[in-house]
């Protein structure tokens, strides 16, 4: 499990022109899923997100994290973060997982985020064409591979 998260001031995603889902301070994740991916995956994914010391104290030193600001999490499923670009220009997607594997993962990563974090999270819609708009604060961009815990 892949995920690219990014610390916002505000996040939204649009499907067909209509806002589905948007926050204000918190994180904006882009979520990855390959057949691999297992609950352990998904737990130990969710609580490193959920601890991660990103968002900033009261002297400018970022050491707090997205629950303990009481902030929102955005997540969205991009299978695109399993891309193979090592042959040729076309990207190949075949590590990514089908929807029918993934999208029960990505259902029960919501509800491990929401468990761990207290609140909803909100999310786009599982294999929608989504636009995403962001407001990146700092800017911090994170990648988390689960199978590569550095």
């Amino acid at each position: 499990m892949r995920v690219v998260l990014q610390r916002v001031s505000k996040a939204s995603v649009t499907i067909n022109g209509a806002l589905t889902s948007s926050i204000n301070k918190g994180l904006l994740i882009f979520l990855g899923i390959e057949d691999a991916d297992t609950l352990d995956d998904i737990e130990w994914l969710s609580n490193k997100i959920i601890n991660l010391r990103i968002f900033d104290d009261e002297n400018k030193v970022p050491n707090i994290s997205v629950k303990e600001i009481d902030g929102d999490i955005l997540l969205v499923s991009q299978f695109t973060l399993h891309a193979a670009t090592k042959k040729g220009n076309r990207p190949s997607y075949i590590k990514a997982s089908k929807p029918a594997i993934a999208k029960p993962i990505y259902k029960k990563m919501i509800e491990q985020l929401q468990h761990d974090l207290g609140k909803k999270v909100f999310t786009g819609e599982f294999g929608a064409d989504m636009k995403v708009e962001l407001l990146n604060d700092g800017p911090v961009t994170i990648f988390i591979d689960s199978k590569n815990k550095e």
